[in-house]
């Protein structure tokens, strides 16, 4: 089963950014489909793989920050050519 998540990771402290950089990069090496915006992280792919991912990343990046907020969509189907057409 093909899945899109949307993720926002939202560290309440000072100096956040680190956080948030390493994250993504992390993202980006799992070999998923993965898009930026300023907003939030689009990851793409097999639901198993996909999740086992988030699972391992989204652990180590909420143990980064002293306080944080992961925020995450869930859509059952590959939305990563979804273009707008207005």
């Amino acid at each position: 089963m093909k899945i899109s998540v949307e993720l926002t990771l939202t560290p309440l402290q000072d100096n956040f950014e680190p956080a948030i950089i390493d994250f993504i990069k992390k993202l980006r090496a799992s070999g998923l489909t993965v898009l930026e915006n300023p907003l939030s992280t689009q990851v793409y792919g097999d639901y198993d793989k996909v999740m086992e991912v988030l699972n391992k990343e989204m652990k180590i990046a909420l143990e980064s920050v002293e306080r944080g907020l992961m925020y995450i969509k869930i859509v059952k189907s590959d939305r990563s050519e979804y273009a707008a057409d207005f």
